[in-house]
């Protein structure tokens, strides 16, 4: 049986894909993407925030609606939801794809072996120096409302 799938931003502990075969998702492709209007929270888990002022580095690929469903079935990632976005693929061009973002997270410290899992990847993929360092602020604790990003 041929399951449909779709492309998927993934920002956060996902752009590691040991992580996301954990979750059940092993994909076929990768591509490394952005996404424009958006910055990025790690307090204790990554979640976007609107912001005209940034850009997410993440990882696009493709996932059919039982791979989501597993993979957002989890307890631990079960308050993200999916909305549709536009992503810059480093390859060139625009594509559609679905991003999970939760309305409200607590505001905690995340742990270093959680950023690790995201800052690891996140030079593995080659995304920018500044956008790492960026990363790396979140093993301080989380940024509060007014900080300077």
């Amino acid at each position: 049986m041929h399951t449909r799938k779709v492309w998927v931003f993934f920002y956060g502990s996902f752009i590691n894909l040991e992580v996301l075969a954990e979750g059940g998702l092993i994909p076929e492709q990768v591509e490394v993407a952005r996404l424009w209007g958006y910055d990025i929270r790690i307090q204790p888990l990554a979640n976007l925030i609107p912001s005209p002022r940034h850009c997410v580095y993440g990882i696009a690929c493709r996932a059919s609606p039982i791979d989501l469903a597993s993979l957002y079935g989890q307890s631990w990632v079960d308050t993200y939801w999916p909305e549709a976005v536009l992503v810059e693929c480093e390859s060139g061009g625009i594509r559609p794809a679905l991003c999970y973002i939760s309305p409200e997270r607590p505001v905690e410290a995340a742990t270093d072996d959680y950023i690790d899992r995201i800052a690891n990847s996140a030079r593995e993929y080659g995304f920018p120096g500044w956008y790492r360092e960026r990363i790396e602020l979140f093993r301080h604790g989380p940024l509060l409302e007014g900080e300077p990003v």
